[in-house]
């Protein structure tokens, strides 16, 4: 997993780094307000989580105006356990990310073992990432 520094959506203080993370599963999925397909798919999170209490499930919010995103999961929810600001789309970029949404699953030892690009579905969770939990 590239090291990375991100502040939190609702802390600006509160970093996380790649070592927050070591020993964990962690799902990350890059988003933005302004993205339709993130919107389409944002609602799966939710199940995600409920399936998996102990999955740490980080977002980032990508270039995106950070009262937005605030608002987008507002009004949408928040599934998220961390959300982190990727603002000029550094973390992106290490992970490869050429569109949104990309979503990643990352290995208790820090690497990265799955990439889905594009909006995930009931039946791409189903088949493919509730193996990983």
């Amino acid at each position: 997993l590239p090291f990375f520094s991100s502040t939190n959506l609702y802390n600006e203080k509160e970093i996380i780094t790649s070592d927050n993370l070591k020993g964990k599963y962690t799902l990350i999925n890059f988003f933005a307000s302004w993205c339709t397909p993130c919107r389409a798919e944002h609602h799966l999170f939710f199940k995600i989580k409920k399936n998996n209490p102990e999955l740490f499930i980080l977002g980032f919010s990508h270039k995106d105006d950070p009262n937005d995103s605030k608002g987008y999961l507002k009004d949408e929810g928040d599934p998220y356990s961390f959300v982190g600001l990727d603002s000029e789309g550094k973390i992106a970029f290490e992970f490869g990310v050429f569109g949104l949404p990309e979503t990643f699953i990352v290995n208790n030892e820090g690497k990265i073992i799955y990439k889905h690009i594009g909006p995930l579905t009931e039946e791409i969770i189903e088949n493919e990432i509730s193996k990983f939990f």
